[in-house]
């Protein structure tokens, strides 16, 4: 009798564990839903775009792209992480949507440490540190004097808990100073209140930054990542001035939790080799991004440290979303 039941049991757990290869075999066997947490048109839109026909080429299957904009991208997450396990609906998370809004939203519906499977690590770009072209500030250290002093300096940013805002902020605590934000509805509006003298300073994106520096409408005085910018290499790193500033914007692909691991591997040489196109690599050098090069076992960590980084400064400055 005894060894019926190991014989059954022996010969079940085989039958399980050929259905499970067979599944990971076939996989993909249906087109897959990638969800964008943003509006169509914005930066992670089109690299999400542009990763999708990546992986669909690779995986033989279509990627249609959804777009599912609110709440910080927590609208879109939240879907994804409800949605079925299987490798069929997949996200392009963000720093924001992964890591900020767990501490600016009191009642974010998903925790991005337990309630995701990362993927793969797309890419990231830093900031930079903007002054009007016309202000005294000629240096970081010139910024940060008149702060001390109590001159009222004013930084811009996207919105209240974006890290624009947070990135100010933490050059506020590391400065030990005072100064002043004022939000606006988006980089292009808070850069255009930068050049006209309305506010001292801005934290934007390296390629608009730029165009505007070289244009001599502003005057870059650092770069948010201890790496520096690829965009503007002559640009000092403001971790250099203040040890411990090193602030990234960056995209991750993940799926619901609980993800079989062969599926999320499959996922993530697609997203691999979509990232290795001409496509993205020429779009990402046009943008100031750099390509993802983690590993995809270090992806949770990844999403843990920065949860608690951007965390530790959300909570130091009493930040919430608008």
């Amino acid at each position: 009798m005894t060894s019926i039941r190991n014989i059954l049991a022996v010969s079940l757990t085989a039958t399980l564990g050929l259905a499970g290869g067979a599944f990971a075999q076939s996989f993909p066997d249906k087109p897959i839903t990638m969800i964008v947490p943003f509006a169509a048109g914005t930066s992670t839109d089109t690299v999400s775009r542009l990763i999708a026909e990546g992986m669909s080429e690779e995986l033989g299957q279509t990627v249609v792209v959804e777009n599912r904009a609110g709440a910080g991208g927590s609208v879109g997450t939240q879907d994804v992480v409800s949605a079925d396990s299987d490798g069929y609906t997949i996200a392009m998370g963000t720093v924001g949507t992964l890591a900020i809004n767990k501490s600016i939203f009191p009642e974010l519906p998903y925790d991005p440490e337990s309630d995701v499977t990362p993927i793969a690590f797309v890419g990231y770009t830093p900031t930079l540190l903007v002054v009007g072209a016309d202000t005294e500030f000629e240096t970081l250290d010139d910024l940060v004097e008149a702060a001390k002093a109590d001159e009222g300096v004013t930084f811009a940013s996207t919105g209240n808990g974006t890290s624009t805002h947070l990135a100010g902020e933490l050059l506020k605590t590391l400065s030990d100073t005072n100064m002043i934000h004022v939000p606006f509805g988006s980089g292009a509006v808070g850069l255009a209140a930068v050049m006209s003298g309305e506010v001292d300073f801005m934290f934007n994106h390296p390629v608009s930054a730029k165009q505007n520096v070289d244009a001599g409408k502003l005057r870059a005085l650092g770069v948010s990542g201890a790496a520096g910018s690829e965009v503007a290499p002559e640009v000092p790193p403001i971790n250099e001035s203040f040890e411990g500033f090193d602030l990234i914007a960056w995209w991750l692909m993940h799926g619901p939790a609980d993800m079989p691991a062969d599926v999320a591997e499959a996922l993530n040489n697609a997203v691999t080799t979509a990232i290795a196109s001409d496509a993205v690599t020429d779009y990402f050098a046009k943008s100031g991004i750099s390509k993802g090069d983690m590993a995809f076992g270090e992806l949770n960590a990844f999403i843990s440290s920065e949860v608690k980084k951007w965390g530790d400064i959300a909570n130091a400055a009493n930040a919430q979303a608008d």
